[in-house]
C-alpha cells in the first residue's frame, strides 16, 4: 500500500490518573488497510480507537486523521487545542461499531439508519434512506426497515449498527470487539459481514477483536499490546506463527496457536 497514512498516531499515551494505560507508541494505518489490534484485556485496545473517536483525550502525543490533526488545529499559525467543531469535522471520516450495538430503542430500523446522516450530514430524508437501504441490503437485513432494535436477534442488531456506520460513508471504520456480546451462534454471521465488507471496499478497518482465526483471515496486519505498549506487529501469518516477544508467545498459547 502507497501513499499516506489515513491515520498516524505519534508516540500517543493515555492516562487515567496515576494509570498509565497507554505509555506511547507509534502505528500507522493506510488508506484501504485493514489492521487487527490483539492483547489481553487492560493492554489499552479499546482505549486505542476510543481516543480516535474523541471519547476520550491522550494525555500526549499526537493523532493525524487524513493529513489533519485531530486534536490540536493550527489557529494564527500556532497549534492551539481543537475546539468542538474542529473534532465534529474529522470524526465525520470515522466510523465506529461498538460492542453494545447503542441502537436507539425508540426508534425503527430504517430510523435509527438515517438520523445522523440527517442530522449530521444535512442529507434529505429521501437521500438517507436511499443510502440506508443500500446499506441494509449489504448487511442482509433490507426487509427489516420498519422493525424496531427489540425484534431483533444480537446478530442482526449488530449487522444494523455496522450499516448505520455505513451510512455515513467513512474513511475508516473502527470495530471494537463486536461480537462479545453476542451468543457464540451469533458470531459469525456478523464476522461474515466485516469479512465481506474488507473485502469489497477501500475503506481502512481497525478491529479491536479476541478472535484469532478471524484476525488472520482479514487482516493485512496485525497489533499486539500488553502492558500500554505495543509489542509486535507484522503481517499476520509472521505474527501468529513467528511471534518474537516472549509476551506474544505467552498471550497466543491461550489460543493453542503457538
Amino acid at each position: 500500500m502507497t501513499g499516506k497514512p489515513i491515520v498516524q498516531f505519534k508516540n500517543v499515551k493515555k492516562s487515567f490518573g496515576d494509570l498509565e494505560v497507554l505509555k506511547g507508541f507509534d502505528l500507522d494505518i493506510m488508506p484501504g488497510e485493514k489492521v487487527s489490534i490483539i492483547g489481553p484485556s487492560g493492554s489499552g485496545k479499546t482505549t486505542i480507537i476510543r481516543m480516535l473517536m474523541t471519547l476520550e483525550k491522550p494525555t500526549g502525543g499526537e493523532i493525524i486523521v487524513d493529513g489533519e490533526n485531530l486534536w490540536h488545529m493550527e489557529v494564527n499559525g500556532k497549534l492551539v487545542e481543537a475546539n468542538e467543531k474542529h473534532l465534529r469535522k474529522i470524526r465525520g471520516n470515522i466510523g465506529m461499531v461498538f460492542q453494545h450495538f447503542n441502537l436507539f430503542p425508540h426508534m425503527t430500523i430504517m430510523r435509527n439508519c438515517t438520523e445522523a446522516p440527517v442530522q449530521v450530514l444535512g442529507l434529505s430524508k429521501k437521500e438517507a434512506e436511499q443510502r440506508a437501504v443500500q446499506m441494509l441490503k449489504k448487511v442482509g437485513l433490507a426487509d427489516k426497515v420498519n422493525n424496531y432494535p427489540f425484534q431483533l436477534s444480537g446478530g442482526q442488531k449488530q449487522r444494523v449498527a455496522i450499516a448505520r456506520a455505513l451510512v455515513m460513508q467513512p474513511k475508516v471504520m473502527l470495530f471494537d470487539e463486536v461480537t462479545s456480546a453476542l451468543d457464540p451462534e451469533l458470531v459469525g454471521e456478523v464476522l461474515q459481514v466485516i469479512k465481506d465488507l474488507a473485502e469489497q471496499g477501500d475503506m481502512s478497518m481497525i478491529l479491536i477483536t479476541h478472535e484469532m482465526d478471524f484476525a488472520m483471515e482479514i487482516s493485512d496486519r496485525v497489533a499486539f499490546f500488553a502492558d500500554g505498549l505495543l509489542m509486535e506487529e507484522g503481517p499476520p501469518q509472521e505474527l501468529f506463527n513467528n511471534p518474537k516477544s516472549d509476551r506474544l508467545k505467552s498471550f497466543l498459547q491461550r489460543f493453542s496457536r503457538v
